[in-house]
């Protein structure tokens, strides 16, 4: 029996407690600008998330370069916005310009649309979001088709040339009535309301020179009526396509919702 197997428990000792001082010590040499990037990144999630107000104070980022706060902030939205382009979230709040009176341009829309709102090919009316211009199908569509017809091209120029002055965003809703569509190009009516609000997005874009990102499309098949859908003349109403332009305005009457049933149409 050898009298010197101390040793290896001694030995098992020293090496636990030198990788103790190695742990300790590397500890203890934590990156401090790599801590105060951590720090900025979560606090500047909850300042974008509203949980905390805007700071202009300073982080330890390094003891010998402190960076301020709202100095990284405008650096890193720079970053971002000249990567990404300018995104606009759906909650952002309108700028004062935005929030202005449609009134005025209201007005200019019954002017310049006169005749077609005689032929109650178009109808102008305001709700929560802003000022609507129902496009109504009888004026600007065939029947089962997304393509504008070339006869109503002029009145959409007219509305495209006094929007293309304003500032406002703009939602174009696709609608139809509860009638099931049949032919080979659209299996239902969620697809046809949807090609049609599309189908003007693009003439924006393309041949008015509109700003993609002003732009939203919708489509709502028959799920969103103006009118009872029991009767023709109340089916053709809701056969439409609704630009919204999408600011301040109060109501005129409460949207109708009676008549939809939650089934898909094919």
């Amino acid at each position: 029996m050898s009298h010197e197997r101390w040793l290896v428990s001694y030995a098992d000792f020293v090496t636990l407690l030198f990788a103790f001082f190695v742990v300790m010590y590397s500890t203890s040499q934590v990156d401090k600008r790599k801590v105060g990037k951590i720090a900025l990144a979560i606090q500047v999630a909850f300042q974008q998330l509203g949980v905390f107000p805007a700071s202009t104070g300073k982080l330890p980022l390094s003891s010998e370069e402190p960076v301020p706060l709202s100095t990284v902030q405008a650096i890193e939205n720079i970053k971002r916005n000249a990567a990404l382009g300018r995104i606009v979230p759906p909650n952002e709040p309108l700028s004062a310009e935005e929030n202005g009176n449609l009134i005025d341009l209201r007005r200019d829309l019954e002017q310049a649309l006169a005749p077609e709102i005689s032929r109650r090919e178009v109808d102008l009316r305001t709700v929560p979001d802003g000022l609507v211009i129902s496009l109504r199908e009888i004026g600007f569509f065939a029947s089962g088709s997304a393509a504008i017809q070339s006869r109503s091209l002029p009145a959409f120029s007219r509305i495209a040339g006094l929007l293309q002055k304003q500032p406002y965003r703009i939602r174009i809703e696709g609608h139809t009535d509860n009638t099931p569509i049949h032919n080979t190009q659209f299996p239902s009516n969620w697809e046809l309301s949807t090609a049609r609000a599309s189908e003007l997005v693009r003439l924006l874009v393309v041949q008015y020179g509109f700003a993609p990102e002003r732009l939203a499309a919708a489509g709502y098949a028959q799920y969103h009526p103006v009118d009872g859908n029991d009767t023709p003349e109340g089916r053709a109403q809701n056969r439409r396509v609704d630009v919204v332009i999408l600011g301040k305005t109060q109501p005129e009457n409460p949207p109708i919702t009676s008549g939809a049933k939650p089934s898909l149409q094919r």
